[in-house]
């Protein structure tokens, strides 16, 4: 049983957690997050300049609206950079995946990555700390952050997204 004294630490972390992870669009606009100097300190710089692109599936996907997305969703807990080194990553367990390792993260599909996204990490297997943001973010967006985590990959991923 809990000890009634663990349930507000528990129940104050969560709500930080919701807060921190951007829990409705209004907290942080793309558009703020991304002239953010820490946002663009640490992403890479290719990212920003890299146009929209169809890719051969017909899916277009932009590296820098991706960013965009990353910075207000995902870097509280991956860090801005993606090396999981959020301001709440220090109070999750497990830590959240390190975008920059390139060796763990070429060996995922981008339908793997789509997926995490989408349903959140209990859907692939891993945390449920993981948020689902198919609520909030279109397939096209989706994508986007995806062309986005693979850009942040060292060594690069060689492949093309999606």
């Amino acid at each position: 049983m809990t000890h009634p004294a663990r349930i507000i630490p528990i129940a104050s972390f969560a709500l930080a957690l919701v807060v921190a992870c951007g829990g409705s669009e209004e907290t942080a606009s793309p558009a703020a997050t991304a002239e953010s100097p820490s946002t663009s300190a640490q992403a890479p710089a290719a990212a920003a300049s890299e146009p929209a692109a169809e890719t051969d599936s017909g899916v277009s996907v932009d590296v820098a609206k991706g960013e965009q997305i990353y910075a207000t969703y995902c870097g509280s807990c991956h860090g801005a950079g993606g090396a999981g080194d959020g301001p709440a990553a220090a109070a999750l367990d497990p830590q959240p995946a390190k975008h920059t390792d390139g060796e763990y993260m070429n060996a995922l599909t981008n339908e793997h990555l789509f997926k995490v996204i989408e349903k959140g990490g209990p859907a692939v297997g891993k945390s449920a700390l993981m948020a689902p943001w198919g609520g909030t973010l279109s397939d096209a967006q989706i994508w986007d952050v995806v062309a986005f985590v693979r850009s942040l990959a060292v060594p690069p991923y060689e492949g093309s997204v999606p």
